[in-house]
């Protein structure tokens, strides 16, 4: 039995592992280069900050953030081959406080020393604790290190702000399914890191289907067309034929990207009360169905709803926020599935209503005044009268109780100063409160 044997290689894997190719094909095909780089060119396309300051390596503190595939973790080893740096790295979910202070002590040691700088990237930062935050903040504003944080949360949610201030943010995107294809035509060609001493021929349509079942995720994409080459026989003239079944058998079911405390929960919540704003009910209709297919919490929903409700539609039909609670009170008691039915009604009414923010401004108007610091002083004749002594300090004098007027109504100074918050629209039933308002206020300086 020879050593191949005893091993379980086959001959063919033998040669891979000589050639260096047993690592997945996501990982062989990371770019060599910044030109190999796809689907960031807002970032390192040719004059572009990112770009530059790599080229002169003069790289400061950098938190890359976006969806896992988009080339986070490739730009920080295409930083640490372009700078003149020590490179260090470190997992945001395997390092802890020693690991780090280790090398913070080492960094500072070799710049006491006039040794190179230091470029410590940490993946996954956003799972450092605020302890361990804290521990690089002093290094980073010093100058000690320079760090690079990779992260799919959003740096501004999941990073302590004194950090986030000293580093530049750059977001990195989804791959484009063009990028995708062209990615996988890369590897399908390139004989030393990818699959092109194989003799693999692959449908248009394949392509087509694994790049968009992909989301924009490299890493998803190769490790597919790696899955459906290994696993497809040749066939009568020694080639690999991948056709549209095989790829639908190389990748799972398109998942829906959704993460409940990143970045893919706010975006999608936020595209659907601005799609509820807009009045436009199909495209909230989508957006809750992703919601609602990815698990969120009907109660979550249902509270953004009722915030809308009031926030955009308002006094222009009070209605929404009547049925928008009574849909979150159904929602919370029958649970999924059944909530959705109460959740879209809802939301299709919101969508459909009259608009209108008069009552959001007004109040923001106010609270805007009195966080100003000019606290207005209640008039006397507003003050409470109900203990002894208040008749004697003025309260209440000159108060003039509305039900004993005409029409419930009598003009008086109720603020001490001429403000104006509340503008009511023409906007639905707001309509009529603004035609009433008017009129009280004619009504009142003919008195």
């Amino acid at each position: 039995m020879s050593g191949d044997d005893l091993f379980g290689l086959t001959e063919t894997t033998a040669k891979d592992v000589q050639a260096g190719k047993t690592s997945p094909l996501a990982t062989r095909m990371r770019p060599a280069g910044l030109d190999e780089v796809l689907g960031q060119d807002h970032l390192i396309g040719p004059g572009q900050l990112l770009r530059r300051a790599i080229e002169a390596d003069r790289v400061q503190s950098l938190v890359f953030y976006g969806p896992p595939g988009t080339g986070k973790t490739t730009l920080a080893g295409l930083i640490a081959k372009h700078t003149k740096s020590r490179f260090e790295r470190l997992s945001g979910v395997e390092s802890n406080v020693s690991e780090l202070r280790k090398i913070l002590f080492s960094a500072a040691t070799r710049l006491a020393n006039g040794d190179r700088p230091t470029l410590l990237f940490i993946d996954e930062i956003h799972r450092f604790n605020k302890a361990q935050q804290d521990v690089l903040l002093p290094d980073v504003e010093n100058g000690v290190v320079r760090l690079i944080g990779a992260t799919t949360h959003n740096p501004f949610f999941f990073v302590n702000a004194p950090l986030v201030s000293r580093s530049l943010i750059f977001e990195l995107k989804p791959l484009g399914d063009e990028d995708l294809i062209a990615l996988m035509r890369r590897a399908l060609e390139d004989k030393e890191r990818g699959l092109g001493d194989m003799s693999v021929a692959v449908d248009e349509d394949a392509l087509k289907h694994l790049a968009g079942i992909s989301d924009g995720d490299a890493r998803k994409c190769l490790n597919a067309i790696e899955i459906a080459v290994l696993t497809t026989p040749r066939n009568g003239n020694g080639k690999i034929h991948i056709d549209i079944g095989a790829a639908e058998q190389s990748i799972q079911r398109k998942a829906v990207v959704y993460d409940g405390d990143g970045d893919a929960h706010y975006d999608t919540i936020s595209a659907f009360i601005k799609s509820l704003r807009g009045s436009a009910p199909d495209a909230a209709m989508y957006w809750l169905a992703k919601m609602i297919h990815a698990g969120e919490d009907p109660r979550f929903i249902a509270r953004r709803m009722i915030i809308c409700a009031a926030e955009d539609v308002g006094l222009a039909d009070p209605m929404a926020l009547v049925l928008t609670q009574a849909a979150a009170n159904a929602a919370e008691y029958v649970g999924w599935p059944e909530a959705r039915i109460p959740l879209a009604e809802a939301a299709i009414y919101i969508a459909a209503a009259d608009k209108s923010n008069s009552a959001i401004t007004a109040i923001d108007a106010a609270l805007k005044d009195v966080k100003s610091g000019h606290t207005l002083p209640v008039p006397k004749s507003l003050r409470d009268t109900h203990y002894k002594g208040a008749e004697r300090l003025g309260h209440g004098k000159d108060y003039k109780y509305s039900h004993d007027y005409s029409g419930h109504y009598v003009e008086q100074d109720f603020l001490g100063a001429d403000k104006t918050y509340y503008i009511p629209t023409d906007q639905g039933r707001e309509k009529k409160l603004k035609e009433r308002l008017e009129a009280l206020h004619r009504r009142g300086k003919t008195e």
